[in-house]
């Protein structure tokens, strides 16, 4: 969900064909492989389409950011203070879409590209079920999670490889790297317990009192579930051009 911006940057790069074999949207920079400022021509045409990505653009597999919707994130982790099992379907992530990208960086040799981007707030409701330990504690409920997160700083690395299908060279996002620090984190889990309201109350006050020391034991799982959903996202983009369109010579 922090790597939105990424699906932006991929976008542009995956449209950004020379005029003659493609026909662009009005919205869209063109950048070229050649031009010496390419990164800054990215961040630059990325920032031009940011207004329109709140409502998504669907014929480019770009889904709505306002609220931005994940039908499902399992963590199962069962070593140290974190030993816990839970499901969280119906997410709905709300802010995405105010992402300020920092800084591009794409090197074509290596098939690389990093990124940099703070959002100042994301709010994310879901339906939740968990059991287990957290931070040695023991938890469990089911029912409604509200999280609310800002001055969130995450730094995006894809892997690429080129692959041939149908006698065409095409770009595919082989490894994808989320890493992510949190300002401040507030969260609230209805029905904990089996809807023991003190119990409930206490654990909650537990997890927000440590919010860091939560966030730190469950933030490897949190960024490994969020490169696999935009990895797949961003592959579907990749699939449709291939390269020589994607970034012609």
């Amino acid at each position: 969900m922090r790597s939105i911006a990424l699906t932006a940057v991929i976008f542009v790069i995956a449209t950004s064909a020379n005029e003659e074999s493609v026909t662009l949207p009005s919205f869209l920079r063109v950048c070229h492989q050649s031009d010496p400022k390419l990164n800054e021509c990215i961040k630059e045409a990325v920032q031009k389409i940011k207004p329109l990505l709140a409502d998504g653009l669907p014929e480019f597999d770009i889904p709505s950011l306002e609220p931005l919707h994940i039908s499902e994130i399992l963590i199962d982790h069962g070593a140290g203070a974190l030993a816990l099992k839970s499901t969280y379907t119906d997410i709905k992530v709300y802010g995405p879409s105010q992402f300020v990208l920092k800084s591009v960086k794409i090197d074509l040799k290596k098939d690389r590209v990093r990124l940099k981007l703070w959002l100042p707030h994301l709010r994310v409701v879901s339906q939740y079920s968990m059991n287990g330990r957290m931070l040695m504690m023991p938890i469990s409920g089911k029912g409604e999670s509200c999280g609310n997160y800002s001055n969130i700083d995450v730094t995006v690395t894809l892997q690429g490889q080129r692959i041939t299908k149908h006698g065409d060279v095409y770009f595919n996002i082989k490894d994808f790297y989320v890493d992510f620090v949190l300002g401040h984190a507030t969260i609230k889990l209805e029905n904990l317990f089996n809807g023991d309201k003190h119990l409930g109350d206490t654990m909650n006050s537990f997890l927000n009192d440590n919010w860091q020391n939560v966030a730190k034991e469950i933030k490897p799982v949190l960024e490994d579930n969020v490169a696999k959903i935009f990895k797949k996202m961003a592959n579907r983009i990749f699939s449709k051009y291939p390269l020589n369109v994607i970034l012609p010579d």
